[in-house]
């Protein structure tokens, strides 16, 4: 047994060692090998547009307190922006090519990317998209393009707007598992499908004014670029008439039908390159690493601090999946305490989430406030806690298809009762008071912890409503007549009163320099997140017994399922009172 315990000692502690000696070589070669393998940019290269890899606006800057190593990626949309912005004048790119695009970007990141495209075909230099299908969001990208190609089998999908929200009632009426929910505000239907078997009217109200108003917008930038009466749009959206390629044609969506090769040889012909040579191409993010490595210029003092504050809000250190009041408080203090920043521009791309959370944010906005001009910039999303976080700055600009508002909370408890009963299992309690035990998920919730919880609700919806009154120049009255959990777009909230402008991270940049009273500056990029070893080990794609849960699960029951599951996840790790967006959607 001795012998056997030996053996196994010795094959862990090899395993051990090569994993230390594999990990320690991968960690030097990512310090001091990320230097000189950028791409060099080559004389009459065309940019290809492939946006797969990009899904937040801020690609992160993360400290690893473990050891002395910072790390800065640059695959964010606003890496992105700046990319599009730097080729304008750089002499070496000499177009821009959108090919087979797919992405998990929104609809406001695919206006501020169509806004620049459509900047960079004003320097003179060309746009051209090709796609063997598109889907409705990727059309609505491409359609900035100068030339459109679609393949000759391929299909266009250009119907109008459409969501889809799962309801968990009569599930929850099966499995003996619910969900025990208090809320204030109508239209705050987060906590819906736990609730009915179908949508109430005050959420069908809403979605549908929504979804229209976001197609008005998408229609109104298409019209603009294909000169296509906006009447004629929806006429075709209607009847389905752009379905084919043929279709498509016709009805002037698309440019060209044509194979991929044929797409390249136009391109080609552009560059004045033979049809059997390679013309130079760079991917958005290799040259978005290049302009980054060389647009800074350190020569102007004064900064414009971009604090990016993204994903749903929790406690916490943060991520650039998710906002952390660790990593975002100390990211304010710093701009604040910095003589040389002379303005916030906080950038918000949020479903909401924790109300106390939101609260200290809030509170930090507002100290930040007292120093220098805070501005607002809201992305894809500003709702709820997103927009608790907004409310209080000096100015506020949205996309004409942010989703925005949503101001109400709730707090939703699992609850295991029915599930226990019918599996014989019956939770007996002591207690030295009448309201020591709390609530427990496998008894039915007490009146007298639902009624302090309830107070707890109405407490922080008031609170709300008084952060966002003061930092509006609204009465309660106002605000309450436009909040009740309800969402808006950002072109309905301007009508309201919720925000100031229209326009994207460019507009609210200069807004801020012209509030601070500086002509020349350049911008810094905050947070920067705090991490471990650990995290180090568990980001490296590729390598299994590192591959998250989340994917594996993936993996083994499809994508759909996984939305399901995740869904009710995340409700029940919730805790506290939410500020969260009233629906997750998914918008078609």
């Amino acid at each position: 047994m001795r012998f056997l315990g030996n053996v196994l000692a010795t094959v862990v502690g090899l395993f051990v060692f090569f994993m230390v000696f594999f990990f320690g070589i991968l960690l030097i070669g990512v310090i001091f090998g990320g230097d000189g393998d950028h791409v060099k940019v080559k004389k009459d290269s065309v940019i290809e547009l492939d946006l797969a890899e990009v899904t937040q606006d801020y690609g992160g800057q993360f400290k690893f307190t473990d050891f002395d190593y910072f790390e800065t990626k640059h695959d964010g949309v606003t890496d992105v922006l700046n990319a599009i912005d730097a080729a304008k004048t750089d002499d070496k790119i000499k177009g821009i090519s959108i090919l087979n695009n797919e992405s998990e970007i929104g609809l406001a990141q695919s206006k501020a990317i169509r806004r620049k495209l459509d900047e960079f075909k004003k320097s003179g230099k060309f746009v051209v998209a090709y796609a063997n299908s598109y889907s409705q969001k990727e059309y609505y990208l491409n359609s900035v393009a100068d030339t459109i190609y679609l393949n000759p089998v391929g299909e266009m999908d250009f119907k109008g707007l459409s969501a889809e929200v799962l309801f968990f009632k009569n599930f929850e009426d099966k499995s003996g598992v619910k969900m025990e929910v208090i809320r204030h505000g109508k239209y705050k239907s987060a906590v819906e499908p736990f609730l009915e078997n179908e949508m109430s009217v005050a959420n069908r109200e809403q979605m549908t004014a929504l979804l229209n108003s976001m197609w008005a917008s998408v229609v109104t930038d298409i019209s603009k670029s294909r000169n296509i009466s906006v009447d004629s749009l929806n006429a075709i959206a209607n009847s389905l008439g752009a379905r084919t390629p043929e279709l498509a044609l016709q009805k002037h969506l698309i440019d060209k039908i044509a194979y991929e090769d044929q797409y390249h040889n136009g391109i080609r012909k552009a560059l004045k390159v033979d049809n059997d040579e390679e013309y130079n191409k760079i991917s958005i993010l290799d040259y978005a690493e290049n302009v980054a490595r060389s647009n800074s210029d350190y020569s102007k003092k004064d900064k414009i601090a971009i604090v990016y504050a993204q994903g749903e809000i929790q406690s916490g250190e943060g991520d650039v999946s998710y906002i952390g009041e660790g990593s975002m408080r100390r990211s304010l203090e710093e701009a604040r305490n910095d003589d040389d920043v002379k303005a916030v521009v906080l950038r918000v791309d949020s479903p909401g989430g924790s109300a106390l959370t939101s609260e200290l944010i809030w509170r930090e906005i507002e100290l930040t406030k007292k120093v220098k001009p805070v501005v607002v910039s809201m992305g894809n999303l500003a709702a709820s806690g997103g927009y608790y976080i907004s409310c209080n700055a000096n100015t506020i600009f949205a996309e004409p298809n942010t989703i925005t508002g949503s101001i109400g909370v709730f707090g939703a408890l699992p609850n295991f009762h029915p599930l226990a009963t019918k599996m014989g299992i019956n939770a007996e309690q002591v207690k030295t008071h009448q309201n020591s035990s709390g609530y427990s998920v496998f008894e039915p919730i007490d009146d007298k912890f639902k009624e302090v919880v309830t107070e707890s609700i109405e407490t922080i919806y008031t609170t709300f409503l008084k952060r966002v009154s003061v930092g509006r120049k609204m009465t309660i009255e106002q605000v309450d007549s436009v909040a009740q959990g309800r969402v808006w777009t950002g072109a309905d909230a301007l009508k309201l009163g919720l925000v100031d402008k229209i326009g994207g991270m460019d507009a609210a940049i200069k807004h801020a320099a012209t509030l601070a009273k500086i002509k020349e500056y350049r911008t810094e990029d905050y947070p920067e997140y705090e991490k471990t070893f650990e995290d180090l080990l568990r980001n490296f794609g590729g390598i299994s017994m590192f591959q998250s849960k989340e994917t594996l699960i993936k993996e083994e029951i499809g994508e759909e399922n996984y939305q399901v599951l995740d869904r009710i996840r995340k409700v029940n790790q919730r805790r506290g009172v939410q500020a969260v967006m009233p629906f997750e959607l998914n918008i078609r």
